[in-house]
């Protein structure tokens, strides 16, 4: 599915960013005491250095709920304003109520629609389509859009080619009506047949928590790393392009390129096939390693205090994961404030 914004709707760009990332940083260096790899073999294979980690009491809305202030904050929005809530996590709180609920309701948004959205690492660019929707349209004023995984929760911490990947984070975002820029088009798929090759295989209606699906750690995430990377791959390009070819854009419009953080070599690979210089490439996971839906929005955060975000700004956003889902979004960073 790939979609130019009909422009008799209004535009709706990003207003404020956020983000909240856990105090505790698991080093390569104590992996190593985990299971049987080395600094050098991690970030020779995946760029990553260190990873954020949850404490045992915090759980997703944990961080969710502080990134998501700091986003109301920057974009200048009272919580009031926001009538849509929207969670992209595969780590929620619980089952239900939603995560999102749990946000809406803590910071003080107790009328604003709310909902939790599984994509897994796509989530946060689906849950941006989704809410651009709704603003555009006028269902909504403003909305809330979160990125948040607590991946540790679910990370088998004997499987050397999983655990050295994942950390724990969160990324908000407010969007709103704006005067100039906004987003331009979105690109979604999802590819089932090869939902396998990424999962988490029990704790659903298909296989309930049981003694034998704990003990055989069927709760936490399986990966086939050889055939995700050559998916990946592929479908970050196809998507970057469907997108950019939908918005009557190239590639040197580009100005920054945000992917999901899953793998440096998988981001690299994806800028020299598109043609984007590494000046243009944004990249953070040599600190975050793979946050899974909060990764994009972490990197816009930080992106935005290292002045990359200027008004006019022309961002590429593309994220694959677990499904197989991916997406992409083409905006353009808007001037302050909303319209």
């Amino acid at each position: 599915m790939v979609t130019r914004v009909d422009g008799n709707g209004r535009l709706v760009g990003i207003t404020g960013v956020g983000i909240r990332v856990p105090e505790r940083i698991l080093t390569n260096a104590e992996l190593e005491q985990m299971v049987e790899t080395s600094d050098e073999w991690i970030v020779e294979r995946t760029g990553i250095r260190e990873r954020r980690i949850a404490a045992p009491e915090e759980a997703s809305s944990d961080l969710a709920i502080p990134a998501a202030r700091v986003a109301l904050e920057r974009a200048g929005a009272d919580p009031s304003e926001i009538d849509l809530v929207i969670v992209a996590t595969s780590t929620p709180d619980m089952v239900f109520p939603s995560t999102a609920v749990l946000v809406a309701q803590e910071l003080g948004m107790p009328r604003a629609a709310a909902y939790d959205l599984l994509a897994a690492c796509t989530g946060f660019v689906y849950a941006l389509a989704q809410g651009h929707g709704s603003v555009s349209s006028g269902l909504a004023r403003k909305a809330l859009v979160v990125g948040v995984d607590v991946m540790s929760r679910i990370t088998n911490w004997h499987d050397r080619g999983t655990c050295i990947l994942f950390g724990d984070g969160a990324g908000a975002v407010v969007l709103e009506p704006v005067r100039d820029g906004g987003f331009v088009g979105f690109e979604l798929g999802a590819d089932g047949s090869a939902g396998d090759d990424l999962c988490v295989p029990a704790g659903g209606s298909r296989a309930p928590a049981s003694r034998e699906t704990v003990e055989g750690d069927l709760h936490t995430t399986r990966m086939n790393g050889s055939e995700i990377f050559r998916y990946a791959t592929r479908v970050m390009v196809d998507s970057a392009r469907a997108v950019l070819e939908t918005c009557g854009a190239d590639v040197a419009d580009v100005d920054l390129y945000v992917a999901h953080q899953a793998n440096k070599r998988i981001v690299d690979y994806a800028a020299e096939k598109l043609g984007l210089p590494p000046e243009k490439v944004f990249l953070n996971i040599e600190r975050y390693g793979n946050t899974s839906a909060a990764s994009i929005p972490i990197c816009l955060a930080e992106a935005e205090d290292q002045g990359l975000l200027d008004a006019g700004t022309r961002v590429l956003m593309t994220g694959v994961g677990g499904g197989l889902t991916w997406g992409s979004a083409y905006t353009v960073w808007p001037g302050r404030n909303g319209a």
